[in-house]
Formats: C-alpha cells, sequence, structure tokens
C-alpha cells in the first residue's frame, strides 16, 4: 500500500475487521420493523450472548429495553436484495416486511423464512460506545433455516459504513 496518510492507513486497517451481515427484526406492541446489522458479534458461551452495536437515535434502540426481545436473522451470501430492503431504514410506522415471507417466534417477532437462520435473544444489557450503543443480549433460541453460507462484510474504511 503507498498511502502514506496515517488516518487513511488506520480506516483501511480498521475497514479490514470482517463481520456478518445481519437484519434485526423487533415487535413493539403492535409495531414492528427490521434494520440491517453489521456491528454483530457473540460474546459468550454460557450462557449464549451477543453483541450488537446500533445507532441510538434509530427507533428500534428505543425498543431494545432490558428484557426486550428480538431476531437476529442470518444473511445467506446471496442475499443482496435483503440489504438493499433493509439497508435504507425504515420511519415508524412504515412496513418494513411488504412481499416478504415470514415465520413468527414464540412471542410474535417476525423471523425472515429466506435467510439462512435466525437467534432469538433477549437483551441484557446496554451501554454507551461512542457514536452506537452496545446491546449485549442472551440468545433463547434459534435455528437454521435454509442452507447456505454467512455473508461477510469487509469494509474498505473503517471509519464508515
Amino acid at each position: 500500500m503507498t498511502d502514506t496518510d496515517p488516518q487513511r492507513q488506520l480506516a483501511a486497517a480498521l475497514g479490514r475487521v470482517a463481520s456478518g451481515l445481519f437484519i434485526l427484526t423487533a415487535r413493539h406492541g403492535e409495531a414492528e420493523t427490521g434494520l440491517l446489522c453489521s456491528f454483530v458479534q457473540q460474546c459468550s458461551f454460557q450462557p449464549p450472548r451477543i453483541s450488537i452495536a446500533i445507532k441510538p437515535d434509530r427507533e428500534v434502540a428505543s425498543w431494545l429495553t432490558e428484557g426486550a426481545g428480538f431476531i437476529l436473522n442470518i444473511l445467506d451470501d446471496n442475499q443482496t436484495d435483503m440489504v438493499a430492503h433493509f439497508g435504507r431504514g425504515f420511519r415508524a410506522g412504515e412496513p418494513a416486511f411488504t412481499d416478504l415471507d415470514l415465520k413468527r417466534s414464540a412471542d410474535n417477532s417476525p423471523i425472515l423464512s429466506e435467510s439462512l437462520g435466525y437467534l432469538d435473544c433477549r437483551v441484557v444489557s446496554r451501554h454507551g460506545a461512542g457514536d452506537h450503543d452496545l446491546f449485549i443480549a442472551q440468545v433463547v433460541g434459534g435455528a437454521m433455516l435454509n442452507e447456505g453460507q454467512p455473508m461477510v462484510h469487509v469494509r474498505k474504511s473503517g471509519l464508515h459504513y
């Protein structure tokens, strides 16, 4: 690499921290939505837990109080249509699941039937983490739904999506 600017070097190196691409789906009363997430990582074996970072101004972040449930849908590596659909985000009250085949969890949260698999999660805690909030969630269930490989995301710059 010939670029000698330290900030660009840092951004390039940080962007090479690979992550998956996931769709978080949640229900709050009668409202439900979904959003594209890439800052997701398993963080505990016993109990099984994940961490997920979400911008605090996203509407769904206010839904994710301690004990609240959500579904983490694992995308297959060819589901770029889901990335496009959920990547733009949804305004409050805007339907997020039009023309998508859904299953429902025990608490009626939407599960994307076409996803590779899903994790049924409950929020344990929330922590400020810079421009995102970090949620720790216990995995209480989940299943593989289809065959395939998970989508992996590598960014050119670690300073923005």
